[in-house]
């Protein structure tokens, strides 16, 4: 049976080991456990989905609790995905903070999965990705 829970003491090992096992270490400095820890340090909104104990899903955000929240993180190991794990974790994410609207940048693979569960695309979305592109402005 998977339960979801906040845990924002959820431990780097942890996180690290969903990161690895849903494939987002691709994208994410799963090699650099410093950077890992100040990632969650500075969260403020963490929902685990956990399968007896061990950990199969993850939702890491930050919040105002009022106008928004942005999902920055959302795993789910791989064998487990397809179950409506993803789903259950961004609706936890919500009621966590309803008046806030849920914002989030999909990981390329997973642009599809989004609106087949209800969520609208925004065409209006802009980043900065390293210093040098801030440095040219």
């Amino acid at each position: 049976m998977i339960t979801y829970q906040p845990e924002n003491d959820l431990s780097a090992e942890d996180f690290t080991a969903v990161l690895r096992s849903s494939t987002l270490a691709e994208r994410r400095p799963a090699n650099e456990p410093e950077r890992i820890k100040a990632m969650l340090a500075n969260a403020n909104l963490i929902i685990t989905a956990r399968d007896n104990g061990k950990i199969v899903g993850v939702s890491r955000a930050l919040t105002d609790f009022a106008f928004c929240t942005y999902l920055s993180d959302l795993a789910v190991d791989q064998a487990y995905q397809k179950s409506g794990i993803g789903k259950e974790l961004i609706r936890q994410t919500y009621l966590a903070a309803p008046q806030a609207k849920l914002i989030l940048l999909s990981a390329p693979a997973a642009v599809n999965y989004y609106p087949r569960i209800g969520m609208k695309r925004h065409e209006h979305c802009f980043y900065i990705d390293s210093e040098q592109e801030i440095l040219d402005f």
